[in-house]
């Protein structure tokens, strides 16, 4: 099939035969007391976190409870709990189990509140809450939202859900059909629901919501469907809009004014999200938020990445297409710019920039610096200032070859002309693929090993780009892609990492046969826990990366491991199985291997992966006995 052929498959989507969407959303809260006992247990635990520079919670959160996507406001992932150590790590046993019925990808986790786990499904988008006071799976309750079905065929990347917050007794997240939800914790009854989108444009929602002082931080997704990405912040107590910022555009839509100062010169500028577009291609430029959005209480900045320009093929979208592929720093309460800075100008390999940015504080060349560190799907981890936006540290973290380095004086990458894309022409091997070095599976990080661990992909691609039509509510993609395995082969196409920030390096690796593709949980017991596509779930020592035990699983890993306290007083584990995601949506697609283009180039990279995993949907609880 040549070039023109295989666009035109994209386009009406002969490629995607199952939609591809993201993550398994999840939500939390209704309230089982907790014994006066296991509460001090708790502030105990926290109070030592803090000694050794946790960063700030949400309200509502303690040691042992989950109630926001990555435990924290930082997005560390790291749980104060210690009961479960490198030495009893071994003696983990599932405890119980919950299969949802539905096999498509479960990205996201479940959260924890007052005795009570609440899990958020793939499309249909259920709310479902347990109570962990009684042997499980002891089903409390389940909303079922309303969702549109036509936005399961619009969604890229599997249909998934990345999960919930809460907040002031409301679970709050978003349907597929571009509703977010706030749900009553204790009765599952709805308390409001706002419409921010329309699937029949292309626009989905599939990322977790943050909640910060009295807001519920939102983005869409639709990249690859041309639509006008943005954030919003709702009002929690009434769903009522309070902010959007647009993330291509005018300054005025964009929500730039005088107190916006990226660090960068070439930044600097009036409408540049007009300017350095062609014509008035920002109105379909995508730059959707998709991913997950960290928060400093002190600096009372939020942080979050837009996804790739539209279209794919860069010919047909000449300047750096500012505000794609960008970190944003903004206000949580106007939503206006602080700084901002774009990590893949003109991209010309779909390298969103939607990934986590962990916060942390760090000693950097003998002095402290407020960081966040983003490991993008461009290759490269970046150590970043969290203040004002300078690039500090920016290293490759997988085999990278499209650009030989970031520029630290002027933050851009030196890109490499021959892995550059263009129209008609076929780049070959370029490292990363368009899955990225990482895609949004999060990484975590702990303030007792000042390490961040994180899961990782080594593939690459052929990338040929195509002239296309803008057509409303359909593909708007303009290049074909094939995937294969990276450096090493299919033996080696993903690992799990250990990262040193201060430096760029890495400290030790685990190398998987598939790309790793689940999120991690660090605990203050020194074990870090992940899963890879083929159904494994590890736990390793945080130190050396030793892996000190393990379990299999039907189906591939997606989600993202969290740690609570029962109301028993015992430390749990809980975990998703059911593969799905962009790169494993080949197995409940039921895409045929055949085909290596498939999934916009995914079924390359893993045509083996039917043969070792099957579609599946499961929520797994353990404990040490």
């Amino acid at each position: 099939m040549n070039l023109d052929g295989l666009l035109s498959n994209i386009a009406t989507g002969r490629c995607m035969e199952k939609p591809i969407a993201l993550g398994i959303s999840i939500a939390l809260l209704t309230v089982v007391a907790t014994s006066s006992a296991q509460q001090a247990r708790d502030v105990a635990a926290a109070r030592d976190a803090t000694a050794i520079a946790a960063p700030l919670a949400p309200l509502g959160d303690s040691a042992g409870t989950w109630v926001t996507p990555a435990k924290d406001y930082a997005g560390t992932r790291y749980s104060a709990l210690d009961k479960i150590t490198t030495a009893n790590v071994g003696q983990l046993k599932e405890q119980w189990s919950y299969t949802t019925g539905i096999k498509d990808g479960h990205e996201g986790q479940p959260l924890v509140v007052n005795g009570t786990m609440y899990i958020v499904t793939p499309f249909p988008d259920k709310l479902i809450a347990f109570d962990l006071s009684k042997p499980g799976p002891a089903k409390k309750w389940e909303y079922d939202p309303p969702v549109d079905p036509v936005s399961f065929g619009k969604a890229c990347c599997d249909d998934v859900n990345r999960g919930a917050a809460y907040a002031d007794g409301l679970i709050v997240f978003n349907t597929l059909d571009d509703h977010t939800v706030a749900v009553n914790a204790e009765t599952g009854k709805l308390a409001w629901s706002t419409k921010l989108g329309d699937p029949n444009t292309g626009e989905t929602m599939t990322m977790a919501p943050l909640i910060v002082n009295g807001k519920v931080i939102v983005g869409d997704s639709g990249g690859e469907m041309a639509v006008w990405g943005w954030a919003t912040a709702l009002d929690l107590k009434t769903g009522r809009i309070v902010w959007r910022a647009r993330n291509t555009g005018p300054d005025r839509d964009v929500r730039i004014g005088p107190d916006f100062k990226p660090y960068y010169k070439w930044m600097q500028g009036k409408d540049l999200g007009v300017s350095s577009w062609r014509g008035q291609q920002w109105k379909i430029g995508g730059a959707a938020v998709w991913g997950w959005v960290t928060y400093d209480p002190e600096l009372n900045l939020i942080y979050y990445g837009t996804s790739n320009p539209g279209v794919w093929n860069p010919d047909m979208r000449p300047g750096d297409n500012l505000w794609s592929v960008t970190i944003w720093a903004r206000n949580p309460d106007t939503g206006d710019a602080k700084w901002a800075y774009q990590l893949t100008p003109h991209d010309q390999w779909d390298y969103d920039g939607v990934n986590e940015n962990i916060l942390a504080d760090l000693e950097i060349n003998g002095k402290p610096r407020k960081v966040l560190v983003h490991f993008d799907r461009n290759g490269f981890g970046y150590t970043i200032d969290r203040t004002n936006g300078e690039v500090i540290v920016a290293e490759p973290f997988k085999p990278t070859n499209w650009a030989s380095k970031i520029d630290l004086t002027t933050g851009r990458p030196v890109v490499n002309a021959d892995k550059e894309t263009h129209q008609g022409r076929l780049t070959k091997n370029i490292c990363p693929s368009s899955t990225g070095g990482k895609d949004e599976q999060p990484a975590a990080y702990s303030p007792q090993t000042k390490l961040f661990y994180v899961p990782s992909t080594n593939v690459c691609m052929d990338y040929g780009g195509i002239e296309t039509k803008y057509i409303s509510g359909t593909p708007y993609v303009g290049a074909a892609v094939k995937m294969y395995a990276g450096p090493g082969g299919n033996g080696a196409r993903g690992e799990f990492l250990a990262w040193d920030a201060t430096t760029g390096k890495k400290v030790w690796g685990i190398t998987e046969k598939f790309p790793v593709w689940s999120g991690t949980l660090v605990t203050a017991g020194g074990v870090v826990f992940y899963g890879t596509l083929d159904g494994d779930f590890k736990a390793v020592d945080a130190k050396t990366g030793t892996v000190l035990w393990k379990t299999h699983f039907d189906s591939g890993i997606v989600g993202n491991p969290i740690a609570y306290t029962g109301p028993d007083g015992k430390q749990y584990i809980a975990v998703y199985s059911g593969v799905g995601g962009w790169m494993g949506a080949i197995v409940p697609g039921h895409l045929s291997i055949d085909d290596p283009w498939a999934a916009l180039g995914a079924v390359g990279a893993v045509p083996d992966l039917p043969s070792v995993t099957k579609p599946g949907g499961t929520l797994h609880v353990f404990a040490v006995e």
